[in-house]
C-alpha cells in the first residue's frame, strides 16, 4: 500500500511540475502577445507624436487595415473621369491620412507604424542607406509563397553577394544578346493582332491581358531561352500566386492564418510547391550542361549559373558562403518573373492608355519610330537612341510608377531630418505621391507632359530636386530596370510601327493597386493598321 501511495505522489508530483511549466510558457506567451499586439505600438505612437508627428490613433492587431479595405472598396465603387490625378483612387487611406495630419504622418500597418516620407532628400538618405539603419520589409508567410528570398528581400552582405553575382547577366552586352527574344515575341503579338483586323483595317482589343502575354513570353525567353514553354508553366502558376495573395491579406496578422484550411491557402501552397519543383529541375539540367562543358545559353539562368560557378570557384561545388545554394538561385528565378512581367507589362498597358488620350504624343512618337527604322526590325542600337519614346516612357512610370511605394524599417533608433525615429518602425517612400507633388513638379503635376525629360531625369523637376524614382535608388536601384525600359521600347515601337490607335467607348478610367497599379476594368482600345 505504501509503494501505491509512493508512486501516486510522484506522478502527481510530475504532474504538477508540468501544469507549472505549461502554466509559465501560457503566461510567457500572452506577455510576448500583449508586448506585441498593445505595448509596443503604444510605447512607438507616443515616441511619434512627442516629435510632433500626428497620425491615425492605433487599433489594436490589424491598425488601419479594416478603414483600409473600407476606403479602398469605396474608391473602385467607381470609374474616375478621364484624368492622371489617380491618387485618391489607388491610395486612399494615405491620401486622407497626409490631408488631415500632413505629409509626414503615420498611419498603422497591423501593430508597426508606418511614417511616410516625402521629402527627396530624405528618400534617397534612406535608400542610399550607408550606414546600415534600414532593413527590408519583413514579408509575410503568404508573400513568401511568391518569393522566398532574392535580391529585393536581402540586406547586408548577403546582398552585397547576391548583387555581385547577378550584376554580369544585366550587363549591356548580355541584354543585346537577349533582344532576339524580344523581337520573337513583338512580332507574334503584331501577327496575332493582325488576325484581328476586319474588312475596314480596324479591331477593338483589350491590350491589358495582350501587355501580361507579351511580357510572360518575353521574359519567360529571356530568363530560360530553350526552356521556354517549362518556364510558360511556371509562369502560369505565378500569375496566379500574384492573383491569389491579395485574399490572404485581411487575415495576414492573425498568427494562426498561415494554418486555416482555406481553399485559397492550400492552393496557393501547392502552386508554390510545384513551381519550386519544376524551377530545381531547369537548374540541375541546366548546370550538368555546363559541367559537362557544353556553350552556356544567353538567357538570364544561363548568365547567372555561369557567374555563381566563377564565385564558387572552378569545381563548381556548392559553398552558400562563396555563391548561391540551388534555393536561392531558385528564389531569384522567381524574382525575375514579378519584378519582370510585372513591371513592363503595367508600364506598356498605361503607355497605350496614355497615348490613347494624347494623340498628339503617339504622332510624334510614330514618326520617331519610323524615322529610325522605317518597316524594319528595331535594333539595339535605334532603341538606345529614341528621345521622344523614352520621354513618354518617363512619363509615364512618374503618373503610373509600378510600384506605388517602397518600405523599409528602422533597425535603431535614429535622426531623420527633424525627426528622431525609433527602432522597429516602418518607412513608406511613396513614388506616387512623390511622383504627382506639385511642389516638385509644378502646379501642372498631375497632367501628362513629356517634354518635362527633354534635357534628362536631373532637370525634370521644379526646383532641380532628384525625385524621379520609379526603379528606386542609390546601390539598389532595380537591377532589371534596363531590361524593362528595352523590352518597352521593343514593344511600343513594333506596335507603333504596325498600328494607330484610340480609345474604345468601353473603357473606364479605374486604376487600382494590386501588386503594381492595374487597369480595374481593362485596357479595351480600338486599333487601326497603318
Amino acid at each position: 500500500m505504501q509503494q501505491i501511495f509512493s508512486q501516486f505522489g510522484s506522478s502527481l508530483w510530475m504532474w504538477s511540475l508540468f501544469i507549472g511549466a505549461f502554466s509559465l510558457l501560457l503566461i510567457w506567451r500572452a506577455a510576448r502577445a500583449l508586448e506585441w499586439a498593445w505595448f509596443r505600438p503604444r510605447r512607438l505612437e507616443k515616441a511619434l507624436r512627442k516629435q510632433g508627428l500626428q497620425g491615425t490613433v492605433y487599433r489594436p492587431l490589424a491598425g488601419d487595415l479594416k478603414e483600409n479595405i473600407r476606403l479602398i472598396k469605396e474608391a473602385q465603387a467607381k470609374p474616375i473621369p478621364l484624368s492622371h490625378d489617380i491618387i485618391s483612387r489607388v491610395e486612399p487611406l494615405l491620401h486622407r491620412s497626409m490631408k488631415e495630419f500632413g505629409k509626414q504622418s503615420f498611419t498603422w500597418f497591423g501593430p508597426l507604424p508606418r511614417v511616410t516620407i516625402r521629402d527627396p532628400e530624405l528618400v534617397r538618405e534612406i535608400l542610399s542607406n550607408k550606414f546600415g539603419h534600414f532593413k527590408t520589409e519583413k514579408v509575410s508567410r503568404f508573400g513568401r509563397l511568391l518569393a522566398d528570398g532574392g535580391l529585393i528581400m536581402y540586406d547586408g552582405e548577403k546582398w552585397a553577394k547576391h548583387r555581385r553575382i547577378l550584376n554580369p547577366s544585366f550587363h549591356v552586352e548580355k541584354l543585346k544578346r537577349m533582344l532576339p527574344a524580344f523581337v520573337t515575341c513583338c512580332d507574334e503579338l503584331v501577327d496575332r493582332w493582325g488576325n484581328s483586323v476586319g474588312p475596314d483595317g480596324s479591331f477593338e482589343l483589350d491590350v491589358w491581358p495582350e501587355m501580361k502575354i507579351l511580357t510572360a513570353d518575353v521574359i519567360s525567353r529571356a530568363a530560360f531561352g530553350s526552356s521556354y514553354q517549362e518556364g510558360r508553366r511556371i509562369f502560369e502558376l505565378q500569375s496566379e500566386l500574384i492573383e491569389r495573395f491579395p485574399k490572404t491579406v485581411p487575415a495576414s496578422f492573425l498568427p494562426f492564418s498561415w494554418y486555416l484550411p482555406t481553399e485559397n491557402n492550400r492552393r496557393m501552397k501547392q502552386m508554390s510547391k510545384e513551381v519550386h519543383t519544376l524551377l530545381k529541375g531547369i537548374i540541375a539540367k541546366r548546370e550538368k550542361a555546363i559541367q559537362n562543358g557544353e556553350t552556356t545559353k544567353d538567357d538570364l539562368l544561363g548568365h547567372l549559373l555561369e557567374s555563381n560557378m566563377k564565385e564558387m570557384g572552378q569545381n563548381g561545388k556548392s559553398d552558400s558562403s562563396l555563391g548561391m545554394t540551388t534555393n536561392e538561385i531558385i528564389e531569384e528565378c522567381k524574382v525575375f518573373y514579378i519584378a519582370g512581367k510585372e513591371t513592363t507589362s503595367v508600364l506598356l498597358t498605361w503607355t497605350m492608355v496614355v497615348l490613347s488620350m494624347h494623340p498628339e504624343w503617339q504622332e510624334k512618337a510614330r514618326e520617331e519610330v519610323l524615322q529610325y527604322f522605317g518597316r524594319k526590325t528595331p535594333d539595339f542600337d535605334g532603341l538606345s537612341r529614341l528621345k521622344i519614346v523614352t520621354m513618354i516612357l518617363y512619363e509615364v512610370l512618374r503618373l503610373y510608377p509600378p510600384v506605388v511605394m517602397l518600405k523599409k524599417q528602422t533597425c535603431k533608433t535614429m535622426q531623420l531630418g527633424d525627426v528622431t525615429i525609433p527602432s522597429g518602425v516602418l518607412l513608406a517612400l511613396p513614388q506616387l505621391f512623390i511622383h504627382h507633388d506639385p511642389d516638385i513638379w509644378g502646379p501642372d503635376a498631375t497632367e501628362f507632359k513629356p517634354t518635362r525629360f527633354s534635357e534628362g531625369i536631373s532637370k525634370a523637376t521644379k526646383n532641380g530636386q532628384l525625385a524621379f524614382f520609379p526603379f528606386g535608388w542609390g546601390p539598389r536601384i532595380c537591377i532589371g530596370q534596363n531590361f524593362a525600359l528595352l523590352e518597352a521600347k521593343m514593344g511600343l515601337s513594333t506596335i507603333l510601327q504596325h498600328f494607330k490607335f484610340e480609345l474604345s467607348e468601353k473603357y473606364q478610367h479605374a486604376p487600382f493597386t494590386a501588386l503594381a497599379i492595374h487597369p480595374q476594368y481593362g485596357a479595351p482600345i480600338n486599333f487601326h493598321r497603318i
